[in-house]
């Protein structure tokens, strides 16, 4: 089942690392747990998702869309942006310091895709070598309560990038 508006959002752990203006770019942290009920109760937040960082359309327009819009999106309350890719949280983390993505976006791994699937947001690139990797989407949640739901049906950003995700709130 995927989810969809006015369902709770599932709870689950990914990984990240949290943004440190003082790390060099060479530095690899250990991530840390992000438990998504205990980070997002009460809070406001999008949690969208790339099938793969440095990905041309990831890199290009979907993650930047989001680091643009940050403020625009905090403006409107909300609190946490996170970047979820299935992929380990060391990765996300550089992909953070490659698109700079510094304390506006939460770069956030769901290795093994156990959230993705809660989500029903899973497709099968394994013919493209890839493997199982979330799909392209956007998620609102206020006080853990899905409030929009953007998954993209094509090649592109529609849907879930930041312009829709405002338009929304």
């Amino acid at each position: 089942m995927t989810i969809k508006v006015g369902d709770i959002i599932p709870d689950g752990t990914l990984q990240y690392v949290p943004y440190d203006p003082s790390e060099s770019l060479e530095a690899c942290p250990r991530p840390l747990p992000y438990k998504i009920h205990e980070k997002l109760k009460g809070k406001k937040a999008i949690i969208f998702a790339i099938p793969g960082p440095f990905t041309p359309t990831c890199s290009e327009d979907h993650v930047p869309g989001f680091i643009k819009a940050a403020d625009s999106l905090h403006a409107k309350g909300v609190s946490d942006i996170i970047c979820l890719s299935v992929v380990d949280g060391f990765v996300m983390n550089a992909f953070g310091k490659v698109t700079g993505s510094k304390d506006k976006v939460i770069m956030a791994g769901d290795g093994s895709a156990i959230f993705a699937n809660a989500l029903g947001l899973t497709q099968d690139l394994t013919k493209g070598g890839m493997g199982v990797r979330s799909k392209r989407f956007a998620i609102v949640v206020d006080d853990l309560k899905v409030t929009y739901v953007g998954v993209e049906e094509a090649r592109g950003v529609t849907v879930s990038g930041a312009d829709a995700v405002l338009a929304k709130l």
